[in-house]
């Protein structure tokens, strides 16, 4: 289990689990990143990621992308 800064550019990854504090977590659920879910890295600039998460693109903080494992 890594967290998804360090995930490969263009590989596909489940999610396994989400950190971080309860209001955190619910802001990432609601973006579709939950347990279990399908989550390929498109681009990482400048510390930010983005990434496709259930037929959509989102960009989350580097410090936001340290708390999805891989």
């Amino acid at each position: 289990m890594m967290p998804l800064t360090l995930a490969d550019i263009g590989e596909e990854n489940i999610i396994k689990r989400i950190g971080g504090k309860p209001d955190i977590k619910k802001h990432l659920e609601d973006l579709g990143f939950v347990a279990g879910s399908n989550v390929t890295v498109v681009s990482a600039i400048g510390g930010n990621v983005i990434v496709n998460i259930k037929d959509s693109r989102v960009a989350v903080s580097r410090e936001m992308a340290q708390k999805i494992m891989v």
